[in-house]
């Protein structure tokens, strides 16, 4: 049976997941979490969310789940066996290679492959489970056909609810190279949501033109089932309790989809790319929560009217929305008849419409929904004896025999009163009691019931992992020289360097040309996301090339299936000597995230460095011109640019479908003497004849 999977960023939102239903939750602790805006754990209140979801039989996975650099390495280490050991069910990781080299030590760890490593077809999956993964969470980009494949293989977890990354997840560095805040560190700043115009007709105004819709895949969440899913994740760490329990409670059946929207709902929602792009796919005109439909405003009197049916209350909040864009909001004025008032600061005309945001007494109701265990209790307290109560066939005892009551017994109703009183347990308690002439002081009763409830609680939360021990050793990196040059090209004519990259625009045409006279290893450029299908389309091409790169882990499977030498790009974002020692490549490409001084001391042979060139700091899985193809140009770069004036290239390329990159405004120089040099002149800005400018280098 699937799971229904709830974010837990505060403890707040724990506690709702777990009282709305939620059969799991997936929380950050205050160090390696891609969250890190979010409230998140320290590990003491770690622990108390895991007796507590654990008593109510809710799985508890810890997202351990940025790159992780040389320098903290025997951190992260040390922290995913303190985690396991205080007893998380599983762990997130983004780094394949980490979990590698976790698992062959400690085999008894439950790892769970984050969606960061972009598994999207069948290959990503037989990777994960080569290395020891127990599950992945699947890109939320991945094809219904391709969810299928992968659920053979092995356990799959798949988005159903909420926020939708503009960019191929794992493959995002716009925060990183635009703003100096790393996505893949967990403090991405969301520059996808900022306003952006495009050189292309009809898509001139500025607009929010990478910002999607939230995802709610309501009614198909039938096809992923069908499909092998085992757990349906609810996304939003950084969203309030009252949203983790509305889309807890709306996957579990007890909660409407109005009641969903008012809690959060970005751009009406869209059923996302497994089912294929849709009109409501991309949010361009509203950015952040627009809430319900309410009603349309009309002025009489300098008042503000919305007719409704709808009933609101004080504190209550709207969006309100003039020609699909947002002009304002505005709150709860008073109950007219037929409808409402609305107070707002902006200046409101007739037909505006109005949806609403914050609903306090929804918000109350959901919040107010508490899960408990259901506990008969059989209390026997007898002169002579110590105190005893019963519970699922557990027994507890006082510390000392009962005296028997000189004036007044203690009556079967004071017990089951004190009994009643659970203080912070989840417990509904059920009570059969049995006394005859007893003594005890309200005090002793009281601190009786407590010590059973503390036990019983303690019994029913109590942590089954195996230990691990901390204390890895981590193996010594001893740098090395690497003086070879790549170049990454659309066209590898007239270029001079050890290693010729062709990244085709077409993967149907005929590159026989684009490589003609190039003398040195030649590799076909492999894009991060490929379906199953365009995967067998591919092989053929890949064949007629010493190897192939690629920036996603699936990669290594497909070079190992074609008996083909493997460079594995950027995008696998490699950042410290553990996972570097475990990739087993011809060459590395270490992450672009890195600074030389990080990067030259995990250098090898082997070893390269973006030094020069275009950066890609997207991979677009879907088409931001709302996949109006008749009315399509066809060109090849486009060019975003935002609010400050700063313009991204936008390139278009075609595997079976168009799809797209974004590039940085600026491009890449700089020099180092110990890494080999990888250029990317994918834009072809750069003077094909030099060997040097836009290049990977290999890193000494």
């Amino acid at each position: 049976m699937s799971e229904i999977l709830a974010p837990a960023g505060s403890e707040n939102s724990a506690f709702a997941a777990i009282n709305a239903g939620a059969d799991a939750i997936y929380l950050g602790l205050d160090r390696f979490s891609a969250r890190s805006s979010a409230e998140n754990f320290c590990m003491e209140n770690f622990k108390k969310i895991l007796a507590y979801a654990h008593a109510l039989g809710v799985k508890v996975y810890a997202a351990l789940n940025t790159v992780v650099k040389n320098s903290e390495l025997e951190n992260f280490l040390d922290t995913c066996a303190e985690v396991w050991n205080a007893g998380a069910d599983a762990l997130i990781i983004q780094d394949v290679f980490l979990g590698k080299y976790i698992k062959a030590r400690f085999p008894q760890v439950k790892l769970h492959l984050s969606t960061q490593a972009g598994t999207c077809n069948a290959l990503g999956a037989l990777l994960a489970k080569e290395y020891g993964f127990d599950r992945v969470i699947l890109a939320r980009e991945t094809l219904l056909k391709d969810v299928v494949e992968i659920s053979k293989i092995i356990e799959t977890e798949a988005f159903v609810q909420g926020a939708l990354c503009t960019c191929f997840s794992g493959q995002c560095y716009m925060s990183s190279f635009a703003g100096g805040n790393s996505g893949n560190r967990g403090r991405c700043k969301q520059p996808c949501r900022k306003v952006y115009s495009v050189d292309r007709r009809g898509f001139e105004e500025p607009a929010y033109r990478l910002s999607l819709s939230d995802l709610c895949v309501g009614e198909n969440i039938k096809e992923l089932a069908e499909a092998g899913v085992t757990s349906f994740k609810i996304e939003g760490r950084m969203r309030r309790p009252e949203y983790v329990a509305a889309a807890v409670g709306y996957y579990k059946d007890k909660v409407s989809l109005s009641s969903l929207k008012r809690t959060y709902n970005r751009g009406n929602y869209t059923k996302g790319l497994a089912f294929g792009q849709n009109k409501s796919f991309i949010s361009s005109a509203v950015q952040g929560h627009i809430g319900e439909f309410a009603g349309i405003i009309k002025v009489e009197n300098s008042k503000y009217i919305c007719r409704s049916g709808m009933k609101f209350n004080t504190g209550d909040g709207f969006k309100i929305l003039r020609g699909g864009k947002e002009i304002g909001g505005g709150t709860f004025g008073g109950a007219i008849k037929e409808g409402f008032t609305v107070s707002s600061r902006a200046r409101l005309k007739n037909g505006d419409k109005v949806f609403v945001t914050t609903d306090t007494a929804l918000n109350e109701k959901l919040l107010s929904e508490k899960k408990t265990i259901p506990v008969k209790i059989k209390a026997s307290f007898i002169a002579g004896k110590p105190a005893e109560a019963e519970i699922c066939g557990r027994k507890f005892y006082g510390g000392r025999p009962l005296d028997s009551a000189k004036t007044r017994s203690l009556t079967k109703e004071e017990i089951v009163r004190c009994f009643k009183k659970v203080d912070e347990y989840p417990f509904s308690p059920i009570c059969e009691v049995e006394t005859e002439g007893v003594f005890i002081t309200a005090s002793a009763l009281n601190a009786f019931r407590r010590k059973v409830y503390a036990e019983y609680f303690d019994f029913i939360s109590e942590n089954e992992n195996v230990r691990i021990e901390s204390g890895f050793k981590i193996p010594e990196s001893v740098p090395a020289d690497n003086h070879k040059t790549a170049v990454i090209s659309t066209d590898l004519k007239g270029i001079r360097a050890d290693i010729g990259i062709l990244k085709l625009k077409d993967f149907s045409s005929d590159f026989s040309g684009l490589i003609e006279n190039f003398n040195g290893e030649k590799y076909l450029y492999v894009p991060p996301f490929l379906t199953g299908d365009e995967i067998d389309k591919i092989s053929s091409a890949a064949k007629k090339f010493d190897g192939i790169y690629c920036d996603c882990y699936f990669g290594l499977k497909l070079a190992e299936k074609l008996s083909r030498n493997f460079f594995a790009g950027t995008g696998f974002n490699i950042t410290n000597s553990v996972s570097f020692g475990e990739i087993g490549a011809k060459y590395i490409c270490i992450s672009k995230e890195l600074t030389i001084a990080e990067a030259e001391r995990i250098s090898a042979p082997n070893a390269f460095y973006l030094t020069g060139g275009n950066i890609k700091v997207m991979d677009l899985i879907y088409c931001p011109f709302e996949k109006k193809c008749a009315d399509c140009d066809r060109r090849e770069v486009y060019t975003l640019t935002d609010g400050n004036g700063r313009k991204f290239p936008l390139r278009r390329y075609k595997t079976s479908e168009c799809r797209f990159e974004v590039f940085n405004c600026a491009d890449l120089a700089v020099n180092s003497h110990m890494l080999g040099k990888l250029t990317d002149v994918t834009l072809g800005k750069e003077n094909k004849d030099k060997t040097r400018g836009h290049s990977l280098s290999g890193v000494n």
